[in-house]
């Protein structure tokens, strides 16, 4: 075994600690980040590019912050100087930014080295990390079920020990999502909560909000609290640092706004998480669903991806002297794209009114409680394949609508979110629950986090194909 194999053990805290005191300094991190690369990449597909040349430059140069020296890695939806940003397309393979953004800069500042970009869905659009560009990335815990997206690179890479915590983003569940099915702590902040990750069209921009996927509470909260956007119109969030003493009244609800039910192993998750408050001393109560229209949420959904591509793809046409067609875009991508185009001219219109709708009913429904308790998906981590962006547009619609029902409606209205790992069925797959507040609530949602981290540890539950699991460390 390798002296430093211990190190797939620690967080970024702990990892950061160890540099702080003297005990390790930063190139000893990046060496044995390179190394666990090597033995599970290969397997797992879930790092797209990597640059430990130029990590183990920046460790050398000298780095300082709250995670000096932990290597860390970035979405391939986001700029990074000098590394691809192909967000996950053929039609973006050659892209090499020059230049990052105020959250990578964030980053930087933090003391976080980016060894590389972890894969994604093509342009984040799909809840499994599948793509004609990258491959199939595969889940930690069973190489056959989907490390789930569209940040299912960052999951299985933290869940495998490559990293301790790394980049994420959600804008219908993309960091809740992969985070639950990978067994991993995923907290999706208040709309506006962090500084921007780049530019985006102006409908889907409200949509996304940017974090980080980690195996402990305390890498996520450190991690927002030095990325967070102090000149946002929100109860200021910073370094929350331990659990609240304040008792909650939870809302609890299985059923999703398409009036669906969840599969009897998240429904067994979901109540025993709900115990699991009340043991702690919670008021636990069901909650009413949201007066809101689940279908039409999802087609407007739909609809401003779509014609946010279409802005994003058309602006190629003039450097490829053609259309984006088929050799450079998955097919979803461009069924998508195909049904943004043929809308009405006032379809745009129509779904931000859904959006405020939706908004309006969904904040008036959790109103009474301080958190709402749900599903993160109604299903099991599916099998690879399954959604697949070779389908239909419309079973892909239907399939994603069927496991992914629970968590677009925060990122609608602009709540904070998070997934917990507190159950794993009796064939060892994990299933994640999930807790939202009201919009500027992150606070009170990071400090439960503590409360249940330490009411049910998680952190030494390592995948079968983990490094821990496979190199014995």
């Amino acid at each position: 075994m390798h002296p430093l194999d211990y190190l797939a053990r620690l967080d970024g805290v702990a990892q950061a600690g160890l540099v702080a005191r003297g005990e390790l300094v930063a190139e000893d991190l990046i060496a044995a980040c390179e190394r666990r690369h090597a033995l599970l990449n290969p397997l797992l597909r879930a790092v797209v590019h990597a640059d430990f040349d130029a990590a183990r430059a920046r460790a050398k140069s000298g780095v300082s912050g709250p995670f000096a020296g932990v290597p860390f890695l970035f979405k391939d939806l986001v700029a990074y100087p000098g590394q691809r940003c192909a967000y996950g397309s053929r039609l973006f393979r050659g892209n090499v930014p020059v230049s990052g953004t105020p959250f990578s800069d964030r980053a930087d500042a933090a003391g976080l080295i980016t060894v590389g970009k972890s894969a994604t869905s093509e342009l984040g659009l799909l809840g499994s990390t599948e793509t004609l560009l990258d491959g199939v990335t595969h889940n930690p815990w069973n190489l056959a079920l989907t490390a789930a997206g569209s940040s299912g690179g960052t999951a299985a890479a933290v869940a495998a020990g490559i990293v301790p915590l790394a980049h994420a983003s959600d804008g219908g569940g993309s960091i809740r999502i992969p985070a639950s099915a990978a067994g991993l702590f995923g907290f999706k902040p208040s709309r506006g909560r962090t500084v921007s990750s780049g530019p985006i069209g102006a409908d889907f921009a409200p949509l996304l909000s940017d974090g980080c996927i980690s195996r402990s509470v305390r890498d996520t909260a450190l991690f927002l609290s030095l990325v967070e956007d102090t000149s946002a119109v929100l109860p200021p969030l910073g370094h929350v640092r331990e659990a609240s003493r304040e008792r909650l009244r939870i809302g609890v609800t299985s059923r999703s706004l398409l009036g669906t039910e969840p599969e009897p192993d998240v429904r067994r998750a979901l109540e025993s998480s709900a115990a699991l408050c009340v043991e702690l001393g919670h008021e636990v109560v069901p909650a009413p669903a949201p007066a809101v229209d689940g279908s039409a949420v999802s087609a407007a959904f739909y609809l401003v991806a779509g014609a946010t591509l279409a802005g994003m793809v058309g602006m190629m046409t003039p450097l490829l002297g053609r259309p984006a067609g088929e050799e450079d875009l998955e097919p979803f991508t461009l069924a998508l794209i195909e049904a943004a185009r043929a809308a009405s001219a006032d379809a745009l219109g129509g779904a931000r009114a859904v959006f405020q709708a939706a908004t309006a009913a969904y904040l008036e429904a959790i109103a009474p409680f301080d958190v709402v308790l749900t599903p993160t998906l109604a299903t099991r981590p599916w099998p690879l394949g399954w959604l697949s962006p070779t389908l239909g547009r419309e079973e892909l619609i239907a399939r994603t609508e069927r496991s992914v029902c629970y968590t677009p409606i925060q990122t609608v209205a602009g709540c904070p979110a998070m997934t917990v790992p507190l159950y794993w069925t009796s064939d060892g797959v994990p299933i994640g629950t999930q807790l939202a507040a009201a919009p500027g609530r992150d606070a009170r949602l990071m400090a439960l986090a503590y409360e249940l981290e330490a009411a049910r540890p998680w952190a030494e539950r390592w995948a079968p194909y983990s490094f821990v699991r496979l190199a014995g460390a």
